[in-house]
């Protein structure tokens, strides 16, 4: 990495202010209560199966039953990889495909379609999309989070539309947050390194015996990183974010209210920054009945604003509506329906070559959805849904699912899947106009995938436990390109002119070495046989639909040491991307963890050991080399 960031006078107060928050409120901290995260920490192996998890079928289960493939990356995982971002975060699940591009962008994906823009994945921060209607995917710049109230993250490959809806195409990524009665007392850190320098604190307290609250504020910055060349990007990047959260339980109700402020500035080589900024508030309500049913209610507010000085800007505000409702049908079956609204209302600030026409725009998405599970034995349950979705662009899509899972025995499940999922237009596929170049497709349709699963999890013994998937996608109607008049190469308008299939395979398992000592591993392999439709251009080619690797392994091992110290290694291996070519490499991330006493830890976090510098995705020339990283963080908890 190179010279450092410019960075304005408001943010470098934010992170004074937030460094000194973690000096000064040691004296008012209340005793914490005990906390979730201690206990996960020391989980068998049998026990981490037997998390309770909601991405699956909308509603607790344990992983070890849920007929998916899903891994969980948890707190401890989290905590152990010393990785402050979420892109970095998910490195650690081995059904996704991270890739760095520069200090602030990332291409992630599951299952192929990889790019800056990826738009099959959705994703989600305690029920709150964070997914833009701009283009479908997901602006990781403005996604941040304190690791320490992260509770855990679930990530599925494979399609969810029936419970999740459009967009949960290819994967879900669940984010959610530990409640407030886990994260009591003061928690401060401050870290810095060659590439990176943060601060926060997260202060709990109790209003009464049934609502507890918490509220943090952290910031951080980042370096430039630098080209193949040696020359710098010019891509520094920092960011200010403060939030809160409230937990209440008035009788057997639950009640979450939680919300989020941040504004970021990322560095351009030529001209003024971009701006990010925006904010959000949540609530959430479930109330249990006495049948053994439940009711359920969430409502958000999300603003969110990006300025690039000289190319666009956008303001958006959106506003969501929830209510599910979870019960039993006699004793063998149990359905959960759920309806949502949601409308997203944007301003685009147009330049002379990028444009959105109209420039204002409301997209309204409304949809219902039912899915039943049926135990037809002891061991077997099927479940079926269906959902039915109205958007602004295409009106009704229908995405239907069916789940069997078969539990062989306690330890072993076998399960298959059939479902259809879509991805609906965006603003860009629609409305986008750039002079001369390119346009929006007015009759761009919806990105259609009807995906065959197979999976087996299984824990043969105390010590062991492992997951493998197998998958064949049938996609139809993706996005491409077109002349706009035949026999003129440009401008060009989006189709839905390819189509073809994919299909690969995902295997990941732990393995407790002894009580000190955990391993785990995982890998997967993809490939795809897509074409153009007949009689199309094919301009542009097939690898304008992603660009992934055929393979990719993982290997990890986690070491509590004499002394309090924790020793953690990572070894990530991906193969070469085909176009534009990047190549393959290998990389080796550690942490080495200090606890001192109760009360601070000392940690040092290095990336990238294997190699000075390396790229890992997008074009020669625009690409950043990601270099080797070092990062010292001090901790203190009450």
């Amino acid at each position: 990495m190179v010279a450092g960031p410019k960075i304005s006078t408001g943010k470098r107060f934010v992170l004074a202010l937030t460094t000194a928050l973690t000096v000064t409120s040691g004296a008012a901290a209340a005793d914490a209560d005990a906390n979730s995260v201690a206990a996960l920490s020391s989980m068998s192996i049998e026990e981490l199966a037997n998390i309770k998890i909601v991405s699956v079928s909308r509603k607790a289960e344990p992983l070890s039953g849920a007929p998916a493939a899903i891994y969980v990356i948890t707190n401890e995982d989290i905590r152990r990889s010393g990785k402050t971002s979420i892109p970095e975060m998910l490195r650690l699940a081995p059904n996704l495909v991270v890739a760095g591009v520069d200090s602030s962008t990332f291409a992630i994906s599951a299952r192929g379609f990889n790019s800056t823009t990826a738009n099959k994945l959705l994703v989600q921060i305690d029920g709150r999309s964070i997914y833009t209607p701009l283009y479908s995917g997901v602006f990781w710049d403005a996604q941040d989070v304190m690791p320490d109230d992260l509770d855990r993250i679930e990530v599925i490959s494979g399609p969810a539309g029936t419970l999740w809806g459009g967009n949960a195409v290819n994967g879900v990524i669940n984010i959610l947050t530990r409640s407030s009665r886990d994260t009591q007392g003061l928690v401060a850190n401050v870290g810095g390194g060659n590439f990176e320098r943060s601060a926060g604190a997260r202060y709990g307290g109790k209003i009464n015996d049934d609502a507890t609250y918490r509220v943090y504020a952290k910031g951080f910055d980042r370096l430039d990183t630098v080209k193949a060349s040696g020359v710098s990007a010019k891509d520094a990047w920092e960011n200010a974010q403060g939030g809160f959260r409230l937990d209440w339980n008035p009788n057997t109700d639950t009640v979450m209210i939680t919300g989020d402020v941040y504004s970021g500035s990322i560095q351009q080589p030529v001209g003024a920054d971009k701006t990010i900024s925006g904010g959000n508030v949540l609530a959430r309500w479930v109330h249990p009945l006495p049948d053994g049913s439940s009711i359920g209610a969430r409502v958000y507010y999300d603003r969110v604003s990006r300025d690039y000085p000289g190319t666009f800007g956008e303001a958006r505000n959106t506003y969501d509506a929830f209510l599910q409702y979870q019960f039993p049908l006699g004793t063998r079956q149990e359905i959960v329906a759920g309806a949502e609204y949601r409308t997203s209302a944007d301003h685009i600030t147009n330049s002379p070559t990028i444009m959105f026409l109209p420039a204002d725009r409301t997209l309204d998405l409304g949809n219902a959805f039912v899915q039943d599970s049926i135990t037809l034995t002891k061991r077997l349950k099927l479940t079926v849904g269906v959902r039915l979705e109205h958007n602004t662009y295409t009106g009704w899509e229908n995405m239907p699912s069916a789940r069997l899972g078969w539990k062989i025995n306690d330890k072993t499940l076998l399960w298959s899947a059939i479902s259809r999922a879509v991805r609906t237009p965006s603003r860009i596929d629609r409305d986008f106009y750039s002079p001369g170049v390119l346009a929006g497709g007015p009759d761009f349709q919806s990105e259609e995938l009807t995906a065959y699963e197979l999976g087996y999890r299984a824990q043969p013994t105390q010590r062991l436990s492992f997951s493998i998937s197998a998958f064949y996608n049938v996609y139809n109607d993706l996005r491409s390109f077109e002349p706009a008049t035949a026999g003129k190469p440009f401008p060009v308008v989006f189709v839905n002119n390819i189509e073809g299939h994919t299909y690969g395979g995902e295997m990941w398992g732990n393995y407790e070495v002894n009580d000190w000592w955990r391993l785990s591993a995982g890998f997967n392999m993809l490939q795809e046989e897509l074409k153009f439709k007949p009689g199309t251009s094919q301009l542009g080619g097939i690898q304008t639909a992603g660009n992934d690797p055929s393979h990719k392994i993982t290997v990890r091992s986690s070491m509590n040491l004499s002394h309090d110290v924790e020793l953690d290694v990572g070894l990530r291996m991906m193969g070469a991307l085909p176009n534009p070519r990047v190549p393959g490499y290998a990389a080796v991330d550690g942490r080495v963890g200090w606890n001192v006493s109760d009360h601070v830890t000392l940690a040092l976090t290095a990336d990238g050991l294997l190699n000075r510098r390396h790229p890992e995705f997008g074009a020669a020339g625009t690409r950043s080399d990601l270099g080797r990283t070092f990062y010292v963080s001090l901790k203190w908890k009450s």
